[in-house]
């Protein structure tokens, strides 16, 4: 297959013409239906590449978990088969990569600012290398930016009505870890129990962000809402690299800028319809916000938490590099 490369026209991305041949056909999927942000962010990625590739890549996008789960993706794209790119959690990529949980740890980032200037900057591709080498995948931008709070049954704005707190965290023993050093008291319950076990008293509180308090209906059970903001997601949009390999070298530079621009439209769509989503369940009266006035405090407990864990996973340099990025 030989491709000539010309100038984009009104983009920065490397439009080509192709001698007529067969295109090459990437499946892709995605837990959602075309309204999330994952999936907004995954079309895209299709059309830039398409674009850019002149017609030689053709995508075809499952919505609605028809391929299974994000963990399946993952593992299927590890193994070069089934699908070729998605969006992933990091949490799913821990079988395989040690490094690449440092994405999903509480405070990694200072606020949305932080969060998008640490990626702008290549502050993660490390751990998008350990990915790569671990896993064959390649990471090729970066979604996310969901914004997670404190959910809680009373309201919560301080270290001292936060010292003892019963709270839901998830599975992975850093979320322990650091909710033990802000001085809450967390344990970890299913997803599916949470909303029973704030209403029959079992926790106070759990945390998540916007979207997940509107599906699952917290606001119920918590309707106080503490602005802690300890944690903004990042959500890899990756592309197995048994794919990336078949195709050519025009090809490749497409589906890199492709990713790296869907993933700036993805953090872009998300992190606004985050904060539009918590005003919208206020102004309906279905919750109330309230600020955490010392959230300074739980940066500094939180410190030597993120410092030990991110040796363990072998990261404390790419923990450095991302508290430098200004």
């Amino acid at each position: 297959m030989k491709f000539i490369a010309n100038a984009a026209a009104g983009c920065g991305l490397l439009a080509l013409t192709a001698v007529p041949s067969l295109a090459t056909e990437l499946v892709g999927a995605v837990q959602f239906d075309e309204s999330h942000a994952f999936t907004k962010a995954l079309r895209e990625f299709e059309r830039l590449a398409g674009e850019c590739s002149g017609g030689s890549l053709t995508f075809n996008l499952h919505l609605n978990s028809e391929l299974g789960l994000e963990k399946d993706y993952f593992e299927n794209m590890s193994q070069g088969i089934a699908v070729d790119y998605a969006i992933v959690s990091p949490s799913h990529m821990s079988t395989f990569s040690q490094k690449a949980p440092l994405m999903d740890m509480p405070f990694l980032f200072r606020d949305l600012d932080h969060w998008n200037a640490a990626i702008e900057q290549g502050a993660l591709e490390p751990l998008a290398q350990d990915v790569l080498e671990q896993a064959n995948v390649r990471l090729i931008g970066y979604a996310g930016g969901g914004t997670r709070n404190l959910i809680v049954n009373r309201p919560i704005t301080n270290m001292e009505e936060l010292e003892g707190l019963p709270m839901r965290v998830m599975g992975a023993p850093i979320q322990t870890r650091i909710f033990e050093a802000i001085k809450a008291a967390p344990s970890v319950i299913a997803y599916s129990e949470v909303y029973n076990a704030i209403q029959t008293g079992v926790i106070d509180a759990a945390e998540n962000e916007a979207a997940g308090i509107e599906q699952m209906k917290f606001y119920e059970v918590g309707p106080e809402i503490s602005l802690t903001q300890h944690a903004i997601t990042v959500r890899p949009l990756a592309i197995s690299e048994a794919t990336f390999q078949r195709l050519t070298e025009e090809e490749q530079a497409c589906v890199l800028e492709a990713g790296a621009a869907a993933g700036k439209l993805g953090r872009e769509i998300e992190s606004g319809q985050d904060s539009e989503k918590l005003a919208a369940m206020e102004e309906a009266g279905y919750l109330k916000t309230h600020e955490f006035t010392e959230r300074d405090k739980l940066l500094e407990l939180a410190a030597p938490v993120k410092r030990a864990y991110a040796e363990e996973l072998g990261a404390l340099d790419v923990l450095e590099a991302i508290e430098a990025v200004e």
